[in-house]
């Protein structure tokens, strides 16, 4: 699935964690690697207010001619032996940069490291990574500057990398599973992939406080009606397009106020999920995301922002086609489950 593989760097190692992750996809699908470096140009700071025409562009031209050197010796290593490799370098701001190499070379994936930033420090400084994710066309695999890298956690191939899935019933969440499988698959090699279906459900404001009888029914109704979707979700997984991945599949049903929480809880350290059994941490959390913009965007709090913001995980970014997009609607009854967005 993933056969054109976009890396974007800076020349330092925080940005560089991206390349054994894209060098293990690359190699599991015959694929290749982009690997772009954006120059910001000199007459977006200040400080060259006072420089002459032919200055600023003897500074562009020696920005550029260290960016190229910096892609060619990285296309060099050892790390990436035996990928075809392209380079690109463009002058312009990072984040503007990276759309049209994506269209130009038609990736399918961008694979990118941010810094370690949460909480409102990361989306007042509109981060590199943040816009990535906001605007791309493409999946999205965001790194964590402190966090884990999915396959240097097993060299030898022997445990997979587990994938969080969660989803709501919607096909909007399910746009997620596609890649995520693709993604288990390849970087657990040869170990066999695993994908974890988790559906986190919340009750409405009115029945979180007394008459538990009435609670007592509906979380049961609820875990039922869940049980039989992620049953039906995994059936396609084993028997559908993606049966050929030989996939690992397992789903489990919780409730909690706090969607993203539990989430983050059930990826990062395997909690506790219908009080019945306990699954291993998963590697890597894989969700579906809309791209509005601005402050309706980010401000609303929307699970997948608050997942991203919070885990440590790698997280795999999905944004739907339109038409799925489009007709997505939460449910609204008497058990509500939390949609994704």
């Amino acid at each position: 699935m993933f056969q054109r593989i976009l890396v974007p760097l800076d020349g330092s190692a925080r940005a560089e964690r991206a390349l054994p992750v894209a060098a293990r996809l690359a190699r599991a699908s015959g694929g290749s690697i982009v690997l772009l470096r954006a120059v910001t140009s000199p007459i977006d700071f200040a400080w060259y207010a006072m420089e002459s025409p032919i200055a600023m562009q003897e500074g562009i031209e020696a920005d550029i001619a260290r960016a190229t050197d910096y892609l060619a010796s990285v296309a060099g290593s050892p790390e990436l032996a035996g990928i075809e490799i392209k380079t690109e370098v463009l002058p312009g701001a990072p984040a503007l940069s990276i759309f049209p190499v994506a269209r130009a070379f038609q990736a399918d994936l961008i694979v990118m490291c941010s810094h370690g930033y949460t909480g409102r420090t990361r989306w007042i400084l509109g981060s590199v990574s943040q816009k990535v994710v906001q605007h791309s066309p493409v999946p999205v695999l965001v790194l964590r500057e402190d966090g884990s890298v999915p396959v240097n956690l097993h060299p030898d191939g022997m445990r997979p990398v587990r994938v969080l899935v969660p989803l709501d019933g919607s096909s909007f969440a399910e746009s997620a599973l596609a890649p995520a499988a693709h993604l288990s698959a390849a970087l657990s090699a040869p170990a066999q992939g695993a994908l974890h279906l988790a559906q986190v459900l919340r009750l409405p404001t009115l029945y979180e406080y007394g008459q538990n009888d009435q609670l007592a029914e509906m979380k049961k109704q609820g875990i039922r009606e869940a049980q039989a979707y992620l049953s039906t979700v995994e059936r396609k997984l084993r028997e559908g397009d993606l049966a050929e991945l030989n996939l690992s599949v397992t789903s489990s049903v919780s409730f909690d106020s706090d969607v993203a929480g539990r989430l983050i809880g059930i990826a990062e350290v395997g909690e506790d999920m219908q009080e019945v059994e306990e699954y291993p941490p998963c590697d890597l959390i894989a969700m579906a995301t809309h791209g509005r913009g601005g402050l309706q965007r980010w401000m609303l709090g929307s699970v997948t922002e608050r997942v991203l913001d919070s885990t440590k995980l790698p997280l795999l970014i999905v944004r739907p086609n339109e038409t799925i997009a489009q007709s997505y609607v939460t449910t609204e009854g008497v058990l509500v489950e939390v949609g994704l967005d």
